[in-house]
């Protein structure tokens, strides 16, 4: 679906604002794929976007919790489900798939932008299209790299 935007950011502030930018293009249904090792942003970015949609609640790692859910900012706006797909799948005897489906992520759709970190692979399978956001973080510096496009997904 088109050639990916690339940006190259130089401090957390940087990287937030450009989930905050990226934040305007995204409507309730929508879904964000996060990608990029530990310490590359990807929290960060989800703080500019929840920013951008103006959702309620602080943004912190969803890692140990799974999914976190922050309500719209007002009677109009949409809510944003901040989804650690990590430690999905391991240790539980379920695969990351079933597990990542008994989180009913399909009612939350409705009327929220769903982001999910580590869910590539996973996350084609709740909307049609989602936007895969890949950030990377230079060696020994807190420069990061950041690219985004949208792609198809497998959803039925």
């Amino acid at each position: 679906m088109g050639e990916a935007d690339t940006a190259v950011l130089e401090t957390a502030e940087d990287t937030e604002q450009l989930g905050e930018r990226l934040a305007a293009e995204l409507a309730a249904g929508d879904v964000v794929v996060l990608d990029g090792p530990l310490g590359a942003g990807k929290t960060t970015f989800t703080k500019g976007l929840a920013r951008g949609l103006g959702v309620v609640g602080r943004v912190s790692s969803p890692t140990f919790m799974i999914a976190r859910t922050h309500r719209p900012g007002s009677d109009t706006g949409v809510g944003l489900v901040h989804v650690d797909a990590y430690r999905l799948g391991l240790g539980t005897g379920a695969s990351a798939t079933d597990e990542l489906d008994a989180l009913d992520l399909d009612t939350e759709l409705a009327d929220s932008v769903v982001v999910v970190e580590w869910g590539e692979g996973l996350a084609d399978t709740l909307a049609d299209r989602h936007l895969v956001v890949r950030l990377r973080r230079e060696p020994e510096s807190d420069v990061r790299t950041a690219s985004w496009h949208w792609t198809r997904g497998r959803a039925e």
